[in-house]
């Protein structure tokens, strides 16, 4: 292990990637957002936001989702989070000094290459850190966006209301903290190879990567010259064949890419319901119910990891239960005229959903080989965003329905419900046909016993 192609140490590299995770997220804008593109900052109307800014980024990350993640393994993860972090940078820039409905829609633009390059983010630090630490430093990488997340939130919060600072400072501020992490990303070592390309070595090549650092050095580099793009492709979608051939993983991984979905439009749009509810209320609490949430959120997620819980067993029926719960905050949160009753419904949509997201993501996990990780994340993204861009086009589209926001939210509750249905219904059989096989198992070990005892 000791020639394995990573740095002997993990806190080199995970302490800047934390830095630029933290400094990435904690964008006191971001709860915000809306008001300050319909307030007298932008002056644009929340027809224009809703139809015209917002969706920019979904269809964007859709386009984008593919490339980026082949461009990704290509160019080793460093130069990719760089360019997230110059798209960050890009978008705060616009947001603060642009105008007009086309600046808000190049600065959302620029967000969804930022949003695309996640699973570069993601993945980097399994190519630079040895295997036994991936644990550790995936609690402290994602530990570290949800904490910066929240801080952003609550610091917006706090300056609104107690300090009166104006959502331009807000937005300033952003500008500087994304303007952090763009100068951290330069100083994360680069990977001496990627997970997809190293998931393709001929069993000779690993052998001779077991012998010496140095032969694994030019083996590589000889193999990776050797082979083409068209049988790089193959090996892909080989290996996409591969990580969804199992009807347990199949199933959570669909959780996950139509969770996120759901999630991104429910938080994306959640904001538009609000000024809906509360017109000229500028002093709302948004980022307060933001920044708690997420943090709930991570509490949540820490626990559910701690919970000792046959998880391949029950699993499935616990995504259908708690989505139906999803469901129902989310109509309630839509249906009501109480903004508290509203906050409070978002607040236990986010913390149930990070919990559920990360039993997902820990299950499919524990399936996968890690070079394959990067590979069904982006996949599992993918998906997710192509269901998003469905779905923005069905309600939201201005050549489709042109739902008002109420009937927006309740088409995303009537989402969770079939979502739960669907995972209900397959928990049910998985909790079934795992007592009927126990139940066989037991019955045969039974009739065997006369015959073992006479042995």
């Amino acid at each position: 292990n000791d020639c394995l192609p990573c740095h002997a140490g993990w806190v080199g590299s995970t302490v800047p990637l934390c830095i630029y995770g933290f400094c990435s997220m904690m964008r006191p804008i971001e709860p915000f957002m809306t008001e300050f593109l319909t307030g007298t900052y932008k002056n644009l109307t929340t027809e224009q936001v809703n139809r015209q800014v917002y969706p920019v980024w979904t269809y964007s990350s859709l386009v984008l989702l593919i490339p980026v993640l082949l461009v990704t393994d290509l160019l080793r993860y460093k130069p990719v989070i760089i360019l997230q972090g110059l798209s960050h940078v890009a978008a705060s820039l616009l947001v603060l000094v642009g105008s007009g409905v086309r600046s808000a829609q190049l600065a959302f633009f620029c967000y969804s290459v930022a949003v695309a390059a996640d699973v570069a983010y993601f993945s980097y630090i399994y190519s630079v850190v040895d295997p036994r630490f991936y644990q550790r430093v995936t609690s402290y990488v994602r530990g570290a966006m949800l904490l910066g997340y929240a801080m952003g939130a609550l610091l917006g919060q706090l300056l609104v209301s107690l300090v009166g600072v104006s959502l331009y400072c807000l937005a300033a501020v952003s500008l500087a903290s994304v303007s952090v992490a763009l100068i951290t990303s330069f100083s994360l070592p680069m990977p001496e190879t990627s997970l997809f390309l190293q998931g393709t070595y001929s069993p000779q090549q690993v052998s001779s990567v077991e012998d010496s650092c140095d032969s694994e050095g030019r083996n590589f580099s000889t193999w990776a010259k050797s082979v083409s793009p068209v049988r790089r492709m193959l090996r892909l979608a080989l290996d996409c064949k591969t990580c969804y051939s199992s009807m347990a993983m199949l199933f959570f991984c669909m959780w996950s890419a139509m969770g996120k979905c759901g999630f991104y439009q429910v938080a994306g749009y959640v904001q538009l319901l609000w000024v809906h509810m509360q017109p000229h209320n500028f002093t709302a609490y948004n980022g307060g119910v933001d920044g708690v949430s997420t943090l709930s959120g991570a509490a949540a997620s820490v626990a559910v990891g701690h919970m000792s819980l046959e998880w391949s067993v029950w699993g499935e029926l616990v995504l259908g239960a708690f989505t139906f719960l999803i469901a129902g905050a989310i109509f309630l949160m839509d249906l009501t005229d109480n903004i508290w009753i509203s906050y409070s419904c978002y607040f236990f949509f986010k913390t149930v959903y990070m919990a559920l997201t990360t039993i997902c993501t820990f299950q499919i996990a524990k399936m996968l080989n890690r070079e394959r990780y990067a590979l069904v994340l982006g996949m599992n993204s993918f998906v997710g965003t192509i269901l998003q861009s469905v779905l923005t086009g069905i309600v939201i589209s201005s050549k489709s329905l042109q739902l008002t926001i109420i009937l927006q939210f309740v088409v995303y509750a009537s989402y969770f419900a079939a979502m739960s249905l669907l995972f209900t219904a397959r928990g049910v059989y998985t909790v079934l046909h795992t007592k009927r096989s126990a139940g066989g198992d037991l019955a045969e070990r039974a009739t065997n016993l006369p015959e073992a005892s006479c042995l």
